[in-house]
């Protein structure tokens, strides 16, 4: 084929693809498979004849990125990380940020987001980023400012810390990736870790002294703070090693359940009400009488749900005796949900207790909420109301036969998972593993993320069903069709093309002003296309930039890991941006007025950084 034609197609096809990735008019998905379908058809009718004969970007070239080990890697990671989120393995340290910081919000804050940034550094950030949200709005409703003053922060800390290992975000799997398909040597668990953390740590400090000040505020539509939904009375059983035990008042009130009501506690035929004094200290044998939100709830007992399961007296002890292990409400993955009792209903002015309602519905009821309710006894006293809405734990099995039951009603989109403590020791064990293995070199990082995702479905932390939920098919196509897009680039000879330009545009210039121009193309294009196609795509750029002045590949590869994850100024650019949007109420120009300072400096810093610590 004619040389000068494959470039032109190359650029073309790149061309095509930033226009579709740059307008919302079709899903990340389709524009992926347009493009990848764009490339397989234009180097059919156009071969790229290799030295040998045969075409170098046929089929097997093109979507040899569905393979891709960088992308294997990607999913595995992304599974494990759905399991660690969803079983509420991060939650308990996050949770500890709230209590070790007491009322210093502003500690609790600068605590919290290093946590997020050095969490990110080994953990997909989007689940770390879902599971501070509550976090830092928590601290928002205490300091009496709005969530929108810190919300953008906390995604650039996940952001910036991903900038630190090589697992720390997809963009750097991918470039390693494209590296070792180039002939170099892929990066190692730690080789941009100290650059990394040099650039990442005096970017949080920058956008917690300037970034936030430069945030508007705002409130999010709907949003009335933390506290919001339904508040349920329950009862919280306290076991000796369990959650809680121990637990004493500050004050007349329990400071470590800052969003749990205690209305009284029972200890025997004692009842202690507030103001709580030292006697309170929580101690086995107590049932402690409380109202909170389901996830409130959930948070205090730490996952461990039995401790909401109220007893139903002596009478339905010997049956849940007979059971001979699981009773059948606790067998097989656990749901929250919402139940109605219906007007007219049979269990109308009885007690859970009086109807065995666990017996007779195979679920546990652990909280009934109502405006009227007696606050200072245990919820199987209650005698329940029409209105009354039951928040009831069982499987998806028994909440389906909840429906058509007769004065009941199932709220349908109540139900959620019940995070499981076992099941969050589990996921962490495992990923505790996978991230040594590779940290320590000992297992390649691929095969220990497809290990571990597997041990993650073989040990029931996730079911297939969830696993498959968490890869989205945008996520495969977009990174499928940037490796195919760089693929096209480098075999044309595309890259060397662009990479002579930009040589030839600072003719003359020192090697790290050299660096510093690719670092601020690469970083402003990742704000419009996305970082996953700028990382393959800029790689052997890097490459064949590095090699024409003479410099080690390293740091130009390093930048593009840096460059592509400086996605600050855009809400579509990085997905934490679009996480923390809804929560903190902003539009698009809060993220350039705040964002591009922010990737301003980190440019700067990186520009300083990297030519000082690889020697250029």
């Amino acid at each position: 084929m004619d040389g000068d034609i494959g470039p032109i197609l190359a650029f073309g096809a790149i061309a095509v693809a930033l226009a579709l990735y740059a307008t919302p008019r079709l899903p990340l998905e389709y524009s992926s498979l347009f493009v990848v379908c764009l490339l397989l058809l234009a180097f059919h009718i156009f071969p790229e004849t290799g030295p040998k004969g045969g075409n170098l970007l046929g089929p097997g070239a093109l979507l040899a990125g569905f393979a891709n080990p960088a992308l294997i890697a990607l999913l595995g990671l992304i599974v494990m990380g759905q399991g660690l989120a969803q079983t509420g393995a991060l939650d308990h340290g996050a949770r500890a940020l709230l209590r070790i910081a007491g009322g210093r919000t502003e500690t609790a804050l600068v605590a919290s987001l290093l946590a997020v940034l050095l969490i990110s550094g080994v953990l997909n950030n989007t689940p770390v980023v879902v599971i501070f949200i509550p976090i830092l709005q928590t601290f928002a409703s205490r300091g009496g400012a709005p969530p929108s003053r810190s919300m953008m922060v906390l995604s650039f800390a996940s952001i910036l810390g991903g900038m630190t290992t090589l697992i720390g975000s997809s963009t750097n799997l991918l470039v390693s990736g494209m590296l070792t398909d180039l002939g170099q040597p892929g990066f190692g668990f730690f080789d941009f870790t100290l650059p990394g953390l040099a650039v990442a740590l005096p970017g949080l400090l920058f956008a917690l002294l300037v970034v936030r000040r430069l945030l508007p505020e705002r409130t999010a539509a709907g949003s009335s703070g933390i506290a919001t939904g339904r508040q349920f009375l329950a009862q919280i059983d306290i076991v000796q090693g369990r959650p809680l035990d121990g637990l004493r008042p500050a004050g007349g009130f329990f400071p470590d359940l800052a969003d749990v009501t205690v209305h009284a506690i029972r200890r025997g035929e004692v009842r202690l009400l507030p103001p709580y004094g030292e006697e309170a200290v929580l101690r086995p044998g107590d049932i402690v009488i409380v109202s909170a939100t389901r996830q409130a709830l959930t948070d205090a007992v730490r996952g461990e749900m039995d401790l909401l399961h109220p007893s139903l007296g002596d009478s339905w002890a010997a049956r849940e005796d007979e059971t001979h292990g699981r009773p059948p409400w606790l067998r097989g993955r656990q749901l929250l949900g919402e139940v109605l009792v219906t007007p007219g209903s049979e269990l109308i002015g009885r007690t859970l207790e009086q109807i065995g309602f666990r017996y007779r519905y195979n679920c546990v009821v652990v909280g009934v909420q109502r405006r009227a309710a007696r606050r200072h006894g245990p919820i199987t006293d209650l005698p329940l109301a029409a209105g009354d809405v039951l928040l009831v734990q069982g499987t998806a099995e028994a909440k389906a036969a909840l429906r058509g039951r007769p004065g009941i009603l199932p709220i349908e989109w109540s139900a959620s998972e019940v995070p499981s403590a076992p099941e969050a020791r589990r996921a962490l064990a495992i990923f505790a593993v996978v991230v040594g293995l590779a940290a320590l070199d000992i297992l390649p990082i691929v095969i220990g993320a497809m290990a571990g995702a597997a041990a993650m479905l073989a040990t029931g932390v996730m079911t297939l069903r969830q696993a498959g939920r968490a890869i989205g098919a945008d996520l495969v196509l977009t990174i499928a069709a940037a490796l195919a897009l760089g693929k096209a680039l480098q075999e044309t000879g595309g890259a060397a093309i662009l990479s002579d330009l930009l040589a030839s545009a600072l003719l003359g210039a020192p090697v790290p002003v050299v660096l510093s121009a690719f670092f601020l193309l690469v970083a402003g294009l990742a704000n419009l296309v996305g970082t996953k196609a700028v990382a393959v795509l800029f790689t052997p750029i890097a490459v064949s930039l590095a090699q024409g002045l003479g410099a080690p590949v390293e740091p130009f590869a390093v930048a593009v890991v840096f460059a592509a994850n400086c996605a600050f100024a855009t809400p579509m650019g990085y997905q934490t941006n679009l996480l923390v949007m809804g929560p903190a109420g902003y539009r698009f120009q809060d993220y350039v007025r705040a964002g591009l300072p922010m990737l301003l400096f980190v440019w700067v810093t990186a520009s300083l950084v990297l030519p000082f610590y690889y020697g250029l």
